[in-house]
């Protein structure tokens, strides 16, 4: 959830537009700063349930472990060159 900016420029006072600017800014960082850290958090787990759907898939599907080592072994052999 992102935070409310708690101000209303048109009642501040001359000089004190800046600072409020400012406290607005620092407002919205933070709000930047947790939601991509969420963002990560659920990165993380879709990457969990592309484990969770590719060990299915393996039990399923006899030709696609082999395939997929072979898919590795060309990448490794690409990656010496």
């Amino acid at each position: 959830m992102l935070s409310k900016i708690p101000i209303n420029l048109d009642r501040v006072g001359k000089g004190e537009t800046d600072k409020e600017i400012l406290r607005a800014g620092i407002i919205a960082e933070l709000d930047a700063i947790n939601l991509y850290g969420q963002m990560a958090a659920i990165a993380k787990e879709e990457k969990t349930h592309v484990g969770e759907f590719l060990t299915l898939l393996l039990r399923k599907d006899g030709e696609q472990e082999p395939e997929l080592e072979k898919g590795k072994k060309e990448v490794e052999e690409l990656m010496e060159k």
